[in-house]
């Protein structure tokens, strides 16, 4: 009967000791001087326990300082040394590692990973892992050449492309990039950057391209030969259907703006012309015909008020009546009337007829045919 509550009290001491949850952290972490370091600490979270509180502590002599707090309130960091380079995850649940940027010798010191969960029965549970952080001017490595295209290395003329040029050591890290000539001549250095870029790419940029990478300490060193190929593209176009053929890519738009527009952008834009043009000429006519109207009206005003002028002349003259006591140097010659009024209303009427041939030779003869043409026409 005594075996059966050992049992019982080893199954309890099993829940204790595995039932919480377990931080993992590795026991130590190498960073490169000048550069960043992520120190890992996750546990796995389980039903019912709660996070609290979470603390980076680093050793410093004999007593442990408290670097970062996180609790209910939000993130602390209690050291000035490390803000702004120093910050915690908090995007995955149970993921609490610390990520420590822009390294520097002294930081090599023993951290503390320190979490705190309330349990369901409402007490509270702790649990730390210490992780080595060593620090160490690291030389450059190999570096590798990518391309930031889905083409790879061989892509059509016109394309916007770039090679990248990436290594790993303690930075500062320089990039130079150079073109390999032909009958063994020096390679032509192009760019002093880690992005050689082709903004666009035309044939004349093929060949074969190499980057070299050079840190802080070490050597410098050499990335493989990469062969660049740029493709000139053939563009097959036909009147009703319009198809861009770049490297076996029917359908796609060229790369070189401007080339290959649809058909119905180009009826369109005919469309548009002529609507223009025919607006264009639809204002000059209604324009000339108004002009046209101007004239005849004016000339008309100026022949009613010549002849309603002569009028009121003859009217006065003979309201009035032949006045007998005109001086005698107005005697007209060669009068053949006893009269001297006729000889006075033969002379009006001379006026006005002369005035009328005028106003006939400024209105063409067709001026009315064409008004009336014009007024259907718009």
């Amino acid at each position: 009967m005594g075996i059966f509550p050992d049992l019982l009290l080893l199954g309890h001491l099993i829940v204790v000791t595995y039932g919480h949850p377990i931080l993992e952290a590795p026991e130590s972490v190498t960073g490169p001087w000048k550069g960043d370091v992520n120190i890992p600490c996750t546990y796995g979270p389980l039903q019912g326990y709660t996070q609290v509180l979470v603390k980076w502590l680093v050793h410093r002599d004999l007593d442990p300082v408290t670097i970062f707090l996180h609790d209910s309130s939000g993130d602390h960091i209690q050291q000035a040394k490390y803000r702004g380079r120093l910050q915690v995850n908090h995007k995955v649940p149970g993921d609490v590692s610390l990520q420590l940027n822009t390294l520097e010798m002294d930081d090599r010191s023993h951290y503390t990973c320190e979490v705190t969960w309330q349990t369901p029965n409402g007490n509270q549970v702790v649990k730390d892992k210490i992780i080595e952080l060593r620090v160490q001017k690291l030389s450059v490595s190999k570096p590798t050449v990518t391309t930031g295209s889905g083409y790879g290395f061989t892509v059509p003329q016109g394309m916007r492309i770039s090679l990248q040029c990436q290594a790993w050591g303690s930075p500062p890290i320089s990039y130079v990039w150079y073109k390999e000539q032909t009958d063994n001549q020096e390679p032509i250095k192009v760019a002093v950057l880690s992005t050689l870029l082709f903004k666009p790419a035309v044939v004349a940029d093929s060949g074969s391209y190499f980057c070299t990478a050079k840190g802080r300490v070490g050597s410098e060193q050499r990335s493989n030969i990469v062969k660049f190929v740029v493709k000139a593209t053939s563009t097959v176009t036909s009147f009703w259907n319009w198809t861009t053929d770049v490297d076996g890519y029917v359908g796609e738009i060229s790369p070189d703006p401007g080339k290959g527009l649809p058909i119905f952008s180009i009826i369109l834009i005919i469309s548009l012309c002529c609507m223009v043009v025919f607006i264009m000429v639809y204002v000059m006519l209604c324009r000339k015909t108004s002009q046209q109207e101007n004239i005849y009206e004016v000339a008309r005003a100026h022949a009613r008020e010549a002849s309603d002028s002569d009028e009121t002349w003859r009217v006065a003259i003979f309201t009035s009546g032949c006045s007998s006591e005109e001086p005698s140097s107005q005697t007209p010659d060669n009068d053949y009337s006893d009269n001297p009024c006729l000889g006075q209303e033969h002379q009006i009427i001379a006026q006005i007829s002369g005035d009328y041939a005028r106003l006939l030779n400024t209105v063409p003869p067709d001026h009315e045919l064409l008004t009336t043409k014009d007024k259907s026409a718009c």
